[in-house]
């Protein structure tokens, strides 16, 4: 028996540049990928900020503790325990809640 070492595998240049241009193709590809997901979350998500109304009317000696809003309302939460459900497009007061 001889105890001969296995052959190098030859490496051709040829199969290593193309290779090296799938890589180079793949990497390239993933970057514009992932760019393109930023941008659409960019331009999706981004114009969707809450409009809120100028001002608002509380009853005398109210001080407000939370706010939230809905599609044609929003809400105020005082601090005597009422919530103050008003109209979006005029700005009225259309029910009081008083929570217990």
């Amino acid at each position: 028996m001889e105890n001969s070492p296995e052959p190098e595998p030859e490496f051709d240049p040829a199969m290593i540049r193309y290779l090296r241009l799938l890589v180079t193709i793949l990497t390239g590809t993933m970057i514009a990928g992932l760019l393109v997901i930023i941008f659409l979350f960019v331009t999706r998500l981004g114009d969707q900020a809450p409009t809120l109304p100028d001002s608002i009317a509380l009853p005398d000696g109210a001080k407000a503790t939370a706010f939230t809003q809905g599609g044609d309302w929003y809400a105020v939460v005082t601090e005597d325990d009422r919530i103050l459900i008003y109209d979006r497009a005029g700005g009225a007061l259309r029910q009081v809640i008083d929570i217990e």
